[in-house]
């Protein structure tokens, strides 16, 4: 990698690092002799994965103003970083739009676009600074192709995507590379049963009959890849699918 300016080794906060994607790439990173500042809201699931892998925990609500300053003032006192990774977020509900619950899409737009949102400007002044930042979303297929019940994940990650790409065109004149990374199926411990309000029987026919879904750790060595990557060299959008998802309406299943 190439050698930062301010920041001799590379240093990232990754985001929604209590679970799925999030932890797996907490520990793809640290295993690439990264210092990782894990954030989540679930103290005890971080400081578990601190002790594993080294990492800084940093028990944080993103879509809260005090609670992202005090994170980055955390992360200036431990000598800044030079990576954003954003990987919280999540879908709730599965509901037609006519059935659409207001509580369901106030969480989805706060986590995905809000949340993202505030993190990144409370990042940036530190990311110009070090002269080579970089910030990398996670989005979804999901901004890319909607689907009956999914309008308002749709729209969230919609939204998440329109702000990478406006994200990119602002901050190229700083030296800051933008990535986005959109996921097609993968099978995490909770995203499916999260959002279908812990119902492990529907989670569970997510990814029925489907033999390779993606995995956590799948998505986190691309994340790896792409932010280990020379500098100049900018993987703009990677979009990823297990092979037996050809396009969003086309998933082969094992009807056995």
């Amino acid at each position: 990698m190439s050698t930062q300016n301010s920041v001799i080794q590379p240093a990232a906060v990754v985001t929604g690092a209590s679970s799925g994607i999030g932890e797996a790439t907490v520990r793809a990173l640290s295993a690439r002799g990264w210092k990782v500042f894990a954030v989540a809201r679930r103290a005890e699931r971080l400081a578990a994965l601190a002790e594993e892998t080294g990492a800084v925990p940093v028990p944080a609500d993103i879509t809260d103003d005090d609670q992202v300053a005090a994170l980055l003032a955390t992360v200036e006192a431990a000598g800044g970083i030079n990576t954003l990774i954003n990987i919280a977020g999540g879908a709730r509900g599965a509901d037609y739009l006519a059935e659409a619950k207001n509580e369901d899409w106030d969480f989805m737009l706060q986590a995905n676009v809000m949340g993202t949102m505030k993190i990144t400007r409370a990042f940036l002044p530190m990311l110009r600074a070090n002269g080579e930042g970089t910030v990398l979303n996670l989005t979804s297929t999901a901004g890319l192709v909607s689907y009956e019940g999914g309008s308002g994940y749709n729209a969230a990650k919609a939204a998440q995507r329109a702000l990478t790409q406006a994200l990119r065109l602002e901050e190229v004149v700083h030296n800051i590379r933008v990535i986005e990374v959109l996921p097609g199926l993968v099978q995490t411990e909770e995203f499916a049963l999260r959002r279908l309000g812990g119902d492990s029987e529907k989670a569970a026919k997510t990814y029925a009959g489907v033999a390779k879904p993606l995995t956590a750790e799948d998505i986190a060595d691309i994340v790896s890849y792409a932010v280990n990557a020379p500098h100049h060299v900018n993987l703009d959008e990677i979009v990823v699918r297990p092979v037996a998802q050809a396009a969003a309406h086309k998933l082969i299943r094992d009807q056995a």
